[in-house]
């Protein structure tokens, strides 16, 4: 795994040594990021199931803001700091060990652009969709971009519309604006 473009571009992120957790492999994240390359510069980021963290410090790669992100697991916490370290990038990055819920319930701030990428098949979907919206997480001219596979949930949701959506064998990219 590997950063894609931007400023640290072909630095190698360090990955999970556990079959149970799934990065983003590089051909979808480059799709995904061509996908929302309009959106990226000087964004705000919300990464709220971070994993290795390479959504985020890709987008920090590639003119982001800042970002925040979060993950309940202990070891995907150490895993995004030494990324980051790696990358010279935690000046801009704030990590938090916060479930997406406790995130959004605490929440004062809107983003231009969030990360979902939960574990597949967990009912997870929808819920946080909601309170994102609830919230008010997602600013007004903001996207969420969702990765899923086939049997997990990528339609429509209440108050967005979906911008674009690709298949990447049994994942799915859905990105979504307010609308």
């Amino acid at each position: 795994m590997r950063i894609i473009s931007g400023i640290c571009r072909g630095h190698k992120l360090a990955e999970f040594d556990t079959m149970d957790i799934r990065p983003t492999t590089d051909r979808v994240r480059e799709s995904l990021f061509n996908l929302i390359s309009d959106f990226v510069m000087d964004a705000k980021v919300l990464d709220l199931f971070g994993g290795s963290g390479a959504l985020s410090l890709e987008a920090l790669s590639r003119g982001a803001l800042n970002s925040v992100i979060c993950d309940i697991d202990q070891r995907a916490i150490k895993l995004i700091n030494h990324n980051a370290e790696s990358l010279r990038l935690c000046h801009k990055l704030k990590v938090l060990n916060k479930s997406a819920e406790q995130f959004l319930n605490e929440n004062k701030n809107s983003f231009d652009i969030i990360f979902l990428d939960p574990p597949y098949n967990k009912g997870i979907i929808a819920p946080v969709i909601e309170k994102i919206i609830d919230t008010n997480a997602l600013s007004e001219d903001g996207i969420i971009v969702l990765e899923s596979d086939n049997t997990d949930e990528h339609g429509e949701f209440l108050g967005l519309s979906i911008l674009k959506q690709r298949k990447y064998g049994r994942t799915y990219i859905t990105v979504y604006k307010r609308g």
